[in-house]
């Protein structure tokens, strides 16, 4: 009897002391404050509807991000490229000048231009910090593994006290020159057969005239248009092919007048403007294409394409530098805006003459000449099967027929 009654002593005991412990736990805050506690106690947490609204973190500039010492992109998978692709002349740092490119500043730094994106070491709190503006300084370092970087940089030890939100004056420079390519960035350069096939077309001129020019009005058949409404007037060319197969890929499409619709019945009526050769009848009108963007990132093509050049724009034989062609690989290709690729100058076919004996100098085996590097071209628009490049570099004669490939 006695026994049992310890026992249930010790057990009142133990669940006092318990008691006491969690009594304490619970004032010092581990499982909790408890409300009908005198003692003071932080106020409660507010809940999530109680709370005020996030201001919007304000975007840094990239000058700005540079200024403050903000840490630079992530951590990347070890690469390759070492101080070797770096130009023996190149510039510590470069402030950026309006009027530059985004290749002109590549090709300042490295020996090849297009591993641009493996040096730009970029700030990850800007928007579209690819870009970059007038004003802006570069500066070319090196990293503890010898990898090359350029880094957008302050310029100095500039501090900006109170915080000043800025835009910058000027746009972002563009990969290529604007000039280059302008003719390519709202009017159609390449019809396809569909096209050409549903696009309304010129039917007549008014007064009878045979061909056309600013200030002639033509008349239009199915335009289906509403008064106002302005379309480019396209003379089809020469089918493209390509040479792999024979198939034609589509058409060049040559501008020849802006044509605003004045009466927009069937036909309907326009005025030609901004012409720029006649217009015949039989031309096409295409409403205006979706710009093309002129800031693009720098890359190489997929590996191993090849594709040839099938077409320069402005029909020459020889291409030089900031000529536009057309080659023979597009977006199914796996092409897109911003890849470079070499040119190689196809090697000619020529006659063994010394191998053979006598009948050799008229009769000798031919030979195939090994290609040759000629240039560099930048692709700007793609299509399906063809896409559109600038020659940006040629260091010797391009023509119709040379090879793309990656670089």
């Amino acid at each position: 009897m006695v026994s049992i009654l310890n026992t249930r002593a010790r057990a009142v005991a133990g669940l006092f002391a318990l008691s006491v412990v969690l009594a304490g736990c619970q004032s010092s805050g581990m499982f909790g404050r408890d409300d009908d506690s005198s003692s003071p106690a932080e106020p409660p947490a507010p809940t999530a509807a109680a709370e005020p609204t996030a201001m919007p973190e304000q975007e840094l500039t990239a000058t700005e991000a540079a200024i403050q010492g903000l840490p630079a992109q992530p951590e990347q998978a070890p690469s390759t490229i070492d101080s070797s692709v770096v130009r023996a002349d190149a510039p510590k740092s470069y402030t950026v000048k309006r009027g530059d490119t985004l290749w002109d500043i590549a090709n300042l730094f490295l020996r090849d231009p297009w591993l641009w994106p493996e040096v730009w070491i970029i700030n990850p709190q800007v928007r579209n910090p690819h870009l970059i503006y007038p004003g802006d300084t570069l500066t070319l370092a090196y990293g503890a593994d010898g990898r090359p970087q350029v880094r957008l940089t302050s310029g100095g030890d500039a501090r900006l006290q109170p915080r000043l939100r800025s835009e910058p004056l000027e746009g972002a420079i563009p990969t290529l020159p604007y000039s280059a390519i302008a003719a390519f960035l709202s009017r159609p350069t390449v019809l396809s057969r569909e096209q050409i096939k549903n696009a309304p077309h010129v039917l007549a001129f008014r007064e009878k005239h045979l061909v056309g020019g600013a200030g002639n009005e033509i008349y239009v058949r199915d335009l289906g248009a509403p008064a106002n409404s302005r379309f480019s007037v396209i003379h089809v060319g020469e089918p493209l092919r390509d040479p792999d197969d024979g198939e034609v890929v589509g058409y060049m499409g040559h501008y020849t007048a802006t044509a605003s619709v004045v009466n927009p019945s069937n036909p309907a009526k326009a005025v030609l403007s901004d012409s720029e050769r006649e217009t015949l009848v039989g031309d096409r009108l295409i409403a205006a294409e979706a710009e093309t963007p002129l800031n693009f990132t720098l890359s190489a093509p997929p590996p191993n394409l090849e594709g040839r050049i099938i077409s320069v724009v402005d029909g020459t034989t020889l291409i030089g530098q900031y000529q536009v062609v057309v080659i023979n690989r597009g977006s199914r290709h796996g092409v897109v805006p911003g890849n470079v690729m070499a040119v190689d100058q196809a090697g000619e076919v020529v006659r063994d003459r010394t191998s053979g004996g006598f009948l050799s100098r008229s009769f000798g085996k031919k030979v195939q000449l090994p290609s040759e590097r000629a240039g560099t071209l930048l692709v700007f628009r793609v299509y399906d099967r063809i896409s559109f490049g600038l020659i940006v570099g040629a260091s010797s004669e391009i023509r119709v027929a040379d090879y793309v490939r990656n670089p």
